[in-house]
């Protein structure tokens, strides 16, 4: 009896176990350094590697980079990721996987909205003119391009964990965050500060999203994508 009983709840422990990880990393571990993050630069003035490393792109510019970075504001931003993450979340349905699809479009479309709202609410000004490639309105902080694309990123991430693409997708999304990310500090149109707020950001919305919506929509019991 107490083997059958051990047994039976070995899966459920480790399942557990899983979940208590995935919110101490993807949910509470950001949300400290975010909390860090913004009180240096709002109460201390930020962080002096903040110009240094815009200072380092700005010095190491080639037009070959310049263009790539330039591609990826443009896949990266507005209307072109929209309808990217539109055109993956029609797939998603097709193959009868409509919760996985409003996930992927809860995801970036949440986190558009919080990013806007944060951006609002501490006005931050974006980096001077001398280390800037673009001339972009709005305020800096955080990033819009690294927490929308980050979000993109971790949501296909976990759209795919219960397949057999679980590391592709894995390392292909997150990828594509960073390097977008990356290339908004190129540019010079955000401290990396805004990027790695705003990567955080993504982390803690799409890990929370995925951690309320997974038994209310079954994401992890339905048939994940091939």
């Amino acid at each position: 009896m107490w083997r059958a009983l051990r047994t039976a709840a070995l899966p459920l422990l480790r399942l557990h176990w899983r979940l208590i990880l995935l919110v101490l990393l993807g949910v509470l571990a950001p949300l400290v350094l975010i909390a860090e993050l913004t009180e240096e630069v709002f109460r201390d003035g930020g962080f002096s590697w903040d110009q240094a490393i815009l200072e380092w792109y700005a010095a190491h510019r080639t037009p070959g980079l310049t263009l790539l970075a330039r591609v990826l504001a443009v896949l990266g931003g507005v209307p072109a990721l929209p309808i990217i993450t539109l055109g993956i979340a029609l797939v998603l349905a097709r193959f009868r996987t409509r919760a996985h699809a409003w996930f992927l479009i809860l995801a970036v479309s949440g986190a558009t909205v919080l990013n806007g709202l944060a951006k609002v609410a501490f006005q931050r000004a974006r980096p001077g003119e001398l280390v800037a490639v673009l001339n972009e309105p709005g305020f800096s902080f955080p990033s819009g391009h690294a927490m929308s694309n980050m979000a993109f990123g971790m949501a296909l991430c976990l759209v795919f964990w219960h397949s057999r693409a679980r590391w592709p997708a894995a390392l292909l999304g997150v990828g594509w965050g960073l390097l977008v990310g990356i290339s908004r500090n190129y540019l010079g149109v955000h401290y990396p500060t805004d990027v790695l707020v705003g990567c955080l950001s993504s982390v803690t919305w799409v890990v929370g999203l995925y951690l309320v919506v997974r038994k209310r929509w079954r994401v992890l019991n339905q048939p994940a994508p091939p």
